[in-house]
């Protein structure tokens, strides 16, 4: 009797060449130097007629548009079909851009680039199918995720660059610790993970999902894949896996959480690159002492869900635009070297312009795969936790998990009640401008589809 379920996972080196544009801050940066290799990590799953694949990129951020055209051509050379794959980004922010944010241009390069290398690692998957078996888990790590959306204490005033009106929120605080009341939100704990091997017990892959932003302890102009490869590489250490092991960790319900501890300065290490080592070696034990916690299954049935949901668009006013525009006007955007009061108007000015030719109504993706008893969202923005804990508890909390930055990124999507609090991931720019109700939208829609796949 033929095995029905098989797998292959592969990784291509997507680092890119010194002076290549880097699009993680508020102002350009260019790559200077390469601690460590970026790639595009593709798992491959089949069943019968079915195919799957994720693909997980050490980039901050792809859009829509862009991974449409690498599914078009991914299907012409591979027949998976664009509902069947899932292309998210790791969110590092020391890596090449292949999106426009803020103050930083596309990297036109590197944008081509990294189409072709998200290709071949597919393709490169695809060569290793073999008989296999999978195995689901999580584990808990609350130790590494902080909320960084803090009430501050009477008195300290923080205000929104587009309205000019005072925030209920700060986010990360930095240099106003003392002025912090309370972290604003639950947080999502979990590590949470598919485990492939061959039927012989050769390990395959494991694709991690955690819900931290990302760690940030580089100076600009540095590549990095941050935590999520120190994760990847650890391990494959400590499964004393051999190189054809492709170890992932995905973006979780991150949107508002990292791993600064404003009300814990001190915590941890703060040379270059210590604190992702930690927090990369700890989870990767956490995950190899809870691998004896679950059974295999050989044949796991697949199936995937996937809708195109039809968002509105937060534009500025006729009045805020024409004073955006005066703004503008005035700028010289070349001289900005610092992010003060001041330049961050003139960013967010620049933003409503920039917005303001948006078509009113976006297509966003809402992705579900099952796989087994294992149900995996895909959500094309930055996602807070209390949307992904929402949907955990839908499937019981232990079996479900949600990537972000799946499929496109529409940017910051908080939930309704957070535009009333502000904050920064609620300001209206082109990485946050969904309409008010869209996460209530986006999480229905999700749910929804993921009891079609029950």
């Amino acid at each position: 009797m033929t095995q029905a379920f098989k797998a292959g996972a592969a990784k291509v080196d997507t680092t890119p060449p010194l002076g290549t544009l880097i699009n993680g801050d508020f102002l350009p940066h260019y790559a200077r130097w390469i601690h460590d290799p970026l790639h595009a990590k593709a798992l491959v799953m089949q069943s019968g007629s079915t195919t799957i694949a994720f693909v997980i990129v050490d980039i901050m951020s792809i859009k829509k548009e862009l991974i449409d055209l690498i599914k078009e051509e991914m299907y012409k050379r591979t027949g998976i079909k664009k509902t069947d794959i899932l292309i998210a980004a790791t969110h590092t922010h020391a890596a090449g851009s292949v999106t426009d944010s803020l103050l930083t241009p596309v990297d036109y390069a590197y944008r081509q680039k990294i189409f072709e290398l998200v290709i071949d690692a597919v393709l490169k998957a695809i060569e290793k199918l073999t008989p296999a078996k999978v195995a689901y888990g999580s584990v808990h790590a609350p130790e590494h995720v902080i909320c960084r959306r803090y009430f501050m204490k009477n008195g300290f005033i923080t205000i929104n660059p587009v309205t000019g009106k005072e925030d209920a929120i700060k986010t990360n605080p930095f240099n106003s610790e003392q002025f912090i009341d309370k972290p604003e939100n639950e947080l999502d704990p979990q590590v949470s993970y598919l485990a492939v091997q061959s039927l012989d017990g050769k390990w395959i892959s494991l694709l991690a999902n955690y819900s931290v932003h990302y760690v940030g302890d580089w100076e600009n102009g540095t590549i990095s894949a941050d935590y999520f490869g120190v994760f990847a590489n650890k391990l494959q250490q400590k499964l004393k896996a051999d190189d054809d092991f492709v170890g992932i960790m995905s973006n979780g319900t991150s949107g508002e959480s990292n791993t600064w501890d404003f009300l814990h300065p001190g915590r941890y290490p703060t040379a270059f690159f210590a604190k992702s080592e930690l927090i990369g070696n700890e989870l990767a034990e956490k995950v190899v002492q809870s691998l004896d916690t679950f059974l295999w299954d050989s044949n796991p049935d697949l199936s995937t869900e996937y809708v195109e949901l039809e968002i509105e668009v937060r534009k500025p006013s006729k009045v805020e635009l024409d004073a955006a525009k005066e703004l503008v006007s005035t700028t010289n955007y070349r001289s900005i070297k610092k992010v003060d009061a001041d330049n961050l108007k003139r960013i967010y000015a620049r933003e409503q312009v920039l917005l303001n030719e948006f078509p009113n109504v976006i297509s966003f993706p809402v992705h579900a795969f099952k796989i087994g008893t294992l149900i995996i969202g895909g959500l094309g923005g930055e996602i807070f936790a209390e949307t992904g804990l929402s949907l955990k508890r839908l499937n019981g909390g232990t079996r479900y998990f949600t990537i972000s930055l799946a499929n496109g990124n529409a940017g910051y999507i908080p939930p309704a009640h957070e535009f009333v609090k502000g904050g920064y991931e609620t300001w209206r720019c082109r990485t946050s401008h969904l309409e008010v109700n869209g996460e209530t939208k986006i999480r229905n829609t999700l749910a929804s589809l993921i009891e079609k796949l029950r």
